[in-house]
């Protein structure tokens, strides 16, 4: 069944500094409208300019992901989408007040907890998927980042780091569907090698860091005067290496916490494709430059999907057909006038294409109506239903013995009507495999290439007692 998108039940704020910037900064997530998707708002500057949350619009992503658009940026932006992604938000405005996002802990928690702590609102718009239909990869040979997609019903995430260091060694993590991301991923940490600390504190790059906001992973000996030096930067009384080289103690979440962190950064990133995935995508290396290039790459498949989609689908009416009328009367139990197949042009395993002429004869034009035929939209779904009673009774070796039942329709829409001289093109595809004789299918209608309506149906086969 599909889902519906979701929003805020109201607006929730967060405060907290820029990791990068240090400014201070208020962080509120709006509930917005179906289909917005998300955009960040500057509401520090005079005109409040909007940035979508598109991948097309990333300007940096070298310390962070950074939007830009038309002079203005907002940085840090990952935690807070894949905190979006992993409570299940389709749509929001946030508004932030300076151009960093506040980096609190170092993780997605803060604002999961914020979102969770207000709820969801259910809209009325059915949540659109981008689905892997087969496999697409991206490799960067210098940063040594692999990245694959294959096909998969859920949105899993499997990652694996390995930064050549004797403390942190080689690292797995893994999502298996996004429910997990709440107890499982949303409080890792950011995490940062001391040496890379200190040359991001020598060139005055993180003037928000703080030990409470990131791990950092000491993986080399390190003289007490360095030690006594960090304790001054981040006003504590002593900063300490102990445990497995985490500075100042840190208790880990996890102890494969960097490698889930890396697995929240691919979540965040990936919200930038702009709509939910189903697909198992493995990770090596990963970073924010591969994660984006990645998003990219997925973006594109989905616009060339949709492209297709709205260009039309098309059958050779003059074809032969994999089914003619003798033989659908065959499969399924319905007679004239309420046989409303004519022939079957495509039939695979999960896949079915089927025809209905519409002429001035039909016996329901007399009424439906008079002056003005038009066929009616339950007949519609009859007929789409009849097609994928073929798909289902063609799984049994009798199917004479057989009738189907509806025990489901959701989601039916209708955007134009069928008049006398249409030719209606049915196309079902299964949403799950046939089991125990239940069939759950999507089904398209078109006329001349365009779609005219649509519905999800549940329908079951048993046999005649």
């Amino acid at each position: 069944m599909s889902e519906k998108q979701r929003t805020l039940k109201s607006p929730v704020s967060v405060e907290g500094v820029g990791l990068h910037t240090g400014a201070q900064a208020k962080l509120t997530i709006h509930p917005a409208p179906e289909n917005h998707g998300y955009k960040f708002k500057r509401t520090d500057l005079p005109e409040q300019p909007i940035i979508e949350a598109d991948v097309d619009l990333v300007i940096d992503t070298s310390r962070g992901t950074t939007l830009g658009k038309n002079g203005v940026k907002v940085s840090t932006i990952e935690h807070v989408l894949a905190a979006l992604v992993g409570t299940q938000t389709d749509n929001a405005l946030i508004e932030v007040t300076g151009p960093e996002i506040p980096i609190m802990d170092g993780s997605s928690k803060p604002f999961v907890d914020a979102i969770n702590s207000v709820g969801h609102t259910e809209q009325q718009a059915i949540r659109e998927y981008f689905v892997f239909e087969s496999t697409l990869t991206y490799e960067d040979p210098i940063k040594k980042a692999e990245m694959l997609a294959v096909p998969s019903e859920d949105f899993r995430i499997t990652v694996m780091v390995d930064y050549n260091s004797p403390i942190l060694g080689t690292q797995h993590a893994s999502m298996y569907h996004i429910g997990e991301f709440n107890t499982g991923i949303s409080e890792c940490r950011t995490f940062v090698f001391l040496h890379e600390l200190e040359q991001l504190l020598h060139h005055n790059l993180i003037k928000g860091g703080d030990l409470n906001n990131a791990i950092v992973i000491v993986d080399r000996e390190i003289e007490q005067d360095k030690l006594d030096n960090l304790a001054k930067i981040f006003n504590k009384p002593t900063v300490k290496v102990q445990g497995k080289g985490v500075l100042n103690n840190t208790v880990l979440h996890h102890q494969n916490e960097p490698a889930r962190h890396k697995l929240l950064d691919i979540v965040g990133d990936l919200a930038l494709v702009g709509m939910p995935i189903k697909g198992h995508i493995l990770a090596a290396r990963p970073g924010h430059a591969a994660n984006v290039a990645f998003a990219k790459k997925i973006k594109e498949l989905a616009l060339a999907k949709k492209k297709k989609k709205e260009e039309g689908f098309f059958v050779d009416l003059n074809a032969k057909p994999v089914l003619n009328l003798q033989d659908i009367m065959k499969l399924l139990p319905h007679r004239q006038p309420f046989l409303l197949v004519d022939k079957i042009m495509e039939l695979s395993a999960d896949c079915v294409v089927g025809v209905k002429n519409v002429t001035i004869n039909e016996y329901f034009f007399q009424g439906h109506f008079p002056g003005e035929p038009v066929m009616p939209g339950v007949l519609l779904i009859e007929a789409m239903a009849q097609c994928g009673g073929v798909l289902v009774l063609k799984t049994v070796p009798d199917p004479e013995n057989y009738l189907t039942y509806f025990m489901k329709i959701d989601n039916v829409r209708f955007k134009q009507k069928v008049v006398p001289g249409d030719t209606v093109v049915f196309k079902l595809d299964l949403l799950s495999p046939i089991r125990r004789g239940l069939c759950h299918m999507k089904g398209v209608a078109y006329v001349a290439g365009k779609p005219l309506m649509e519905a999800e149906m549940l329908a079951q086969i048993a046999k005649v007692k």
